[in-house]
């Protein structure tokens, strides 16, 4: 594995070179406005009716028709939401400037091929590991997320020194670029976000919390004890570590992580984790979302609509709102 940090990238070879962002979400604004404030020459693709387009105007940014902006760009930036890239790709395409460069956030369109991007074009990746709010705002402080870096597809023979130039821009040298591949990125991206920071965890406080009412305890301290408490835990374990978070919890604590932790998340949970991977790995997720996504998502609305009428929303809305920190936060 090589990790690389500033005084290993090459910073230059954006010179010279315009950057078309697409999109204007959390990662969009992020990337955009950290790109412009390095020094880079960046405009905004957004569709005519997109909500978007008065933010990224605000904030100083020249905003064009996606196709009008692409042509006008020897880098692209993919920062659609996975599920609507193919069909931005495919319209943009013919606009495309020979030898320019498309930059994904993440792997999946490239992996499982619902991108064959042309030939002539150089395809690499830049995935910051962190949300866009994270992005921006430590770049902000002067330093910046780690991310990773691959390249696909390399027909310029300058595909590597731009996404080294793209991931010094966006900050991600203070904090270290890793070298890795799309279906690396991609696989691993997808199980974590199933296994551990949403599908795992969300699960996990949830059935928590329910076994705590259900034995008569009441809601707001098992909200505070399951779900408000798990940030303070996850930064400690962000800033040192696994072992170093167990070291400076309590005893009582850190006894029953030892002998009760592996027998809530034990050999089952190994078994579902090896079959999510498989999954994932074989292409049948892929494909399951795709069928999702053509059905107009049906499962995530279900999803959506169960878990907003689930008591540990009600008490936790009402308990966050009396939290004027947490509001600031937001803001």
């Amino acid at each position: 594995m090589t990790t690389l940090y500033n005084s290993d990238l090459d910073s230059a070879a954006l010179a010279g070179r315009r950057i078309c962002v697409l999109g204007f979400g959390a990662q969009g604004r992020a990337q955009a406005l950290n790109l412009r404030d390095s020094g880079a020459d960046v405009i905004v693709g957004l569709r005519a009716g997109s909500p978007r387009r008065a933010a990224a105007t605000e904030a100083g940014l020249h905003v064009f028709e996606p196709v009008e902006a692409a042509a006008a760009s020897s880098v692209i930036v993919m920062l659609v939401p996975d599920t609507e890239q193919p069909a931005v790709y495919a319209e943009i395409e013919p606009a495309l400037p020979a030898s320019s460069c498309l930059v994904f956030a993440h792997g999946f369109s490239i992996h499982y091929q619902k991108i064959v991007p042309r030939s002539d074009l150089d395809v690499v990746m830049v995935a910051p590991m962190g949300i866009g709010e994270q992005v921006r705002e430590v770049y902000t402080r002067g330093a910046g997320v780690p991310a990773l870096l691959a390249v696909y597809q390399d027909a310029s023979g300058r595909a590597r020194a731009l996404a080294e130039a793209y991931a010094f821009a966006n900050g991600h040298g203070h904090a270290g670029v890793t070298e890795t591949t799309f279906a690396e990125e991609t696989e691993t991206d997808l199980f974590a976000e199933q296994a551990v920071l949403c599908g795992g965890m969300n699960h996990l406080v949830t059935m928590a919390f329910d076994t705590l009412v259900d034995a008569g305890y009441q809601p707001e301290v098992a909200y505070f004890c399951c779900l408000h408490e798990v940030r303070f835990i996850a930064e400690m374990v962000q800033r040192r570590g696994i072992a170093g978070m167990r070291e400076s919890i309590s005893v009582v604590a850190e006894y029953g992580d030892y002998t009760r932790g592996p027998a809530i998340v034990g050999d089952a949970s190994r078994a579902a984790m090896r079959s999510a991977l498989a999954d994932i790995r074989s292409g049948r997720f892929a494909a399951e979302l795709e069928s999702e996504i053509r059905a107009a998502q049906p499962v995530v609305s279900t999803g959506r609509a169960v878990a907003r009428r689930h008591l540990i929303e009600e008490v936790g809305a009402k308990l966050r709102d009396r939290m004027s920190w947490l509001k600031k936060e937001e803001q």
